[in-house]
């Protein structure tokens, strides 16, 4: 073994790693599909033949089981043909390279949040969304309508369609799910805000008691205001940094980007929005 182990080359530990790559692709692209299953058994089967066939050095069983994994790989290419298609297209597409719009767990990505809040101030559509941090929102959340829903751009914008009944009042999002909506938030009495409407003021109400993050879209406008600590900042849609760092602050460590992609960037990230941070504080 010792021996076995010295003449192993660079190039067959990268051969190795490729192949562990591969299949570990494989695997977790056709997760949870009914090619997964099979894949995974007809794996689980064939090591435990290749095994038990080594160990006892049957030759003959180790033939057959060769020769039926080779009919079993055909017959699965023919069985799961649009599974197996489905996966070739998503990475032909660069799936897994792609930044995902939610979370194993449902919970939506700061990106997801972002171009949802651009669309609906493309829209001119009205909504106030206030993101849960250390304080809890339980009391604010209990006027309105339990929802627990995944956050996306269609549920967003059914909430906030006049007149369905949910239109009126704020979102609360925890943990990057919906949690309760039609909810009815403090309104501030700072004299700055007599100009603004009902939302800001509730927006700038809910961050003056509590340390939540709260979001507003103007439908007059069409301009998109961040409340913290009682004070507001107004951005136009297209400032999409400015916008992701809020929504990345807002949401909680572990439910931040876990792409490929990030994962191999984030120190260049992390020093990029320090820069940021110290040229502008919001």
């Amino acid at each position: 073994m010792i021996e076995m182990a010295r003449n192993i080359s660079l190039s067959d530990a990268v051969q190795i790693a490729v192949l562990y790559f591969a299949i570990y692709a494989i695997l977790k692209g056709a997760k949870g599909s009914r090619f997964g299953q099979a894949l995974m058994g007809i794996g689980v089967l064939a090591t435990l033949a290749g095994v038990f066939s080594f160990a006892f050095h049957f030759d003959v069983l180790s033939r057959i089981v060769q020769i039926l994994l080779i009919y079993m790989a055909i017959s699965t290419v023919v069985i799961f043909q649009p599974e197996i298609r489905r996966f070739l297209q998503a990475v032909g597409a660069f799936g897994y390279f792609e930044t995902p719009k939610h979370h194993a767990d449902g919970s939506a990505t700061p990106e997801l949040v972002v171009e949802t809040l651009q669309e609906l101030a493309k829209r001119r559509m009205g909504a106030l969304i206030a993101f849960e941090r250390g304080i809890s929102l339980r009391a604010y959340e209990s006027t309105g309508v339990m929802t627990d829903a995944i956050f996306t751009p269609e549920m967003v914008k059914s909430i906030f369609t006049p007149p369905l009944p949910l239109h009126d009042g704020g979102v609360v999002m925890r943990d990057g799910r919906i949690s309760s909506a039609h909810c009815i938030f403090p309104v501030s009495n700072n004299p700055n805000l007599i100009a603004s409407g009902m939302r800001h003021r509730a927006a700038v109400g809910l961050s003056e008691e509590t340390d939540a993050l709260v979001i507003v879209v103007s439908e007059e406008r069409g301009i998109i205001s961040v409340a913290r600590n009682g004070k507001l900042y107004r951005y136009a849609p297209a400032q999409t940094a400015s916008l992701m760092r809020w929504v990345s602050r807002a949401l909680p460590d572990d439910q931040r980007d876990t792409s490929l992609v990030s994962k191999l960037f984030k120190p260049f990230q992390r020093l990029f929005v320090q820069k940021e941070e110290a040229e502008e504080k919001p």
